[in-house]
């Protein structure tokens, strides 16, 4: 396992750079998942405009107007901000890398930085107004295409998303959240999958309906991409050993699987990010040094491959389900199959009633296939009705 990128560099290329251990393997994997989702549903969004099933918009913008307080204002803080990290982070650059989230979290700065960056954010915003400034302002209209839209909007995800997994993991954990409520708001690690597409998929449709995107056409375009990220986002989990595996796998690997490695069936995640388990013998690094005992099913690795999968299967059906909205009800189907099923191998919170038990993530999955196979027939029929 490699908790942070430093340590797959430092294994698989042999090569000791220490500023990499401020690069989580889990928020590195993330990243990238947000870059390629990014990537599709762009094509997918110029593939729906140029097929004419969504259509450019105009937007008003006021040309050659000077620096106005409120934005000299915004420049300046997000300055102080960065400086008052950034600074303090190249002081103390060999703890930094040690204890990158703790850095980043942490009240601790640089004040002088903060000063000096807020001025510079500042002046630069108004040299960068002052260049396009005009003895008179003028409002212009310039087209906007759905697809120029995919950056806010993975922003936005971004945003919602976390805030989301957040919320989810919190209520699912209320006993942690209760005994330490501001590690558990402001820690990277503890994030409920289903918390952030909730929030991320409401925040979503909100904006394409206020930029006047048609909302069915949008959150079709958006299914393989979040088929695709999330798979990469696994990906980080695995790697990292963030807690999101199965539950202990003391069976005798299958003779069916005998052509894949041992890891596969059932997974110590050595070095895992969370420090569970027993301690390893002769470990290269103290902070890092547990091992899962008994090993585990790998259920990250399970869902990476589940979910490419269904992407291809996504991809494959987007040019032939033609009905707006069907799509979307598809991947949700797909979403809560494949979820429900894994959640029979994973360590999660269980919830009792009477002598019923389930998880959040079962709980939710369920909901989602019901709503997938009720938005088939509610799509279906709206479709009847406009022809």
């Amino acid at each position: 396992m490699y908790p942070s990128i430093y340590y797959a560099v430092k294994d698989l290329f042999g090569l000791d750079l220490p500023f990499l251990k401020m690069v989580q393997s889990f928020g590195f994997f993330v990243a990238v998942a947000f870059l390629v989702a990014a990537y599709f549903w762009t094509l997918e969004l110029k593939r729906k405009e140029k097929e004419g099933l969504i259509g450019s918009t105009t937007v008003k913008i006021l040309k050659g107007a000077k620096a106005t307080t409120a934005e000299l204002m915004t420049s300046a803080i997000i300055g102080f901000l960065i400086g008052y990290k950034v600074v303090f982070i190249i002081l103390n650059f060999s703890a930094f890398t040690e204890n990158t989230q703790g850095f980043i979290l942490s009240t601790q700065g640089n004040l002088l930085g903060a000063i000096i960056f807020a001025a510079l954010s500042a002046y630069m915003k108004y040299r960068e107004k002052e260049k396009t400034k005009l003895d008179k302002p003028v409002w212009v209209e310039e087209e906007m295409h759905p697809y120029q839209h995919v950056g806010n909007m993975t922003l936005i995800a971004a945003f919602a998303g976390i805030i989301g997994a957040k919320i989810f993991h919190n209520l699912e954990n209320w006993d942690d959240f209760i005994a330490d409520p501001i590690d558990a708001l402001l820690s990277f690690s503890g994030l409920t999958m289903y918390g952030g597409l909730i929030l991320a998929s409401a925040a979503l449709i909100y904006y394409g309906h206020k930029n006047k995107i048609a909302v069915t056409h949008l959150i079709d375009s958006s299914v393989p991409s979040l088929m695709l990220g999330y798979a990469i986002g696994r990906v980080g989990c695995h790697v990292s050993g963030d807690g999101d595996w199965g539950i202990d796998n003391v069976s005798p690997k299958p003779n069916w699987l005998n052509w894949a490695p041992d890891w596969v069936w059932a997974y110590d995640y050595p070095h895992n990010v969370n420090g569970v388990g027993e301690p390893m013998a002769n470990c290269f690094d103290a902070k890092y040094c547990n091992h899962l005992v008994p090993p585990v099913f790998p259920t990250p690795f399970y869902e990476t491959i589940m979910c490419v999968g269904l992407f291809f299967v996504l991809w494959y059906l987007r040019k032939r389900i033609t009905t707006p909205g069907m799509l979307f009800s598809v991947y949700l189907i797909f979403n809560g199959v494949e979820r429900f099923f894994i959640e029979k191998i994973r360590v999660n919170t269980l919830y009792h009633i009477g002598d019923f038990s389930f998880t959040q993530a079962e709980l939710i999955s369920t909901i989602l296939f019901i709503l997938g196979v009720t938005g088939i027939w509610f799509f279906k029929k709206i479709e009847r009705k406009s022809t």
